[in-house]
């Protein structure tokens, strides 16, 4: 399997060529483009307790296969939002912490587990939804905006809203961005923070879907009733 990204870094697309016998899975809605050599199936992808797990995580229930049988083929994929895509490769010792809505495609070897990080904290606001990446295969990640990447050696603070995927190697918790309480810290705009510790690669994505979508959405019309 080969993973291309093209059109990068405003309108970035995932070509994958897949070998006879290798199959993909993607979100639901990702594809742009594919050949008559790929089959596709639609499921849920573990289960209905899985897939709605994965819903509370920010990721669609369904998920799709797609498939090359007896011949070669290409896929193409997109995430929704304007921006930059990631490759990475995971394998045995190389696994990778993703936040769950940058989740674009996976080999069909790759495991996705979807758990709640800072679960104490999450009825105050203080956890966040990350999928962790195991197993072996390609990992296709989508973003709103560039991707910045950064290697940390001691401390690195990024707003949650940017957060794309890191290295389990790093150690994170989510806290309030204002030393001054919740409430000054969600007064200033900021919200959460994540605060990395220790020493591996962070990718941060430079808009913030939330944010954007609250200010397009004050700009709308009401709705008529």
């Amino acid at each position: 399997m080969q993973v291309e990204l093209a059109c990068r870094p405003a309108q970035a697309i995932a070509v994958v060529q897949l070998q006879p016998g290798e199959s993909l899975v993607a979100e639901a809605g990702a594809l742009v483009a594919m050949s008559t050599a790929i089959s596709l199936e639609t499921s849920t992808g573990g289960g209905i307790l899985k897939g709605l797990k994965r819903m509370f995580g920010g990721e669609t229930f369904f998920r799709n296969t797609f498939r090359a049988t007896d011949r070669a083929g290409e896929v193409r994929l997109a995430p929704a939002l304007c921006g930059d895509m990631l490759h990475l490769d995971v394998s045995p010792g190389e696994d990778w912490l993703v936040q769950s809505g940058a989740f674009v495609a996976s080999g069909s070897e790759v495991e996705l587990d979807t758990k709640l990080d800072g679960f104490r904290g999450f009825f105050s606001g203080a956890g966040i939804f990350v999928l962790k990446a195991h197993g072996r295969g390609p990992l296709v990640l989508g973003a709103f905006g560039a991707i910045v990447p950064v290697d940390v050696d001691g401390t690195f603070i990024v707003d949650t809203g940017h957060l794309v995927a890191w290295s389990p190697d790093l150690q994170f918790r989510v806290t309030k961005a204002s030393e001054q309480g919740w409430i000054a810290s969600f007064l200033s705009g900021e919200g959460l923070i994540a605060e990395f510790s220790g020493k591996g690669r962070l990718w941060f994505q430079t808009r913030n879907p939330t944010d954007y979508g609250s200010l397009i959405g004050s700009m709308l019309p009401p709705r008529a009733s």
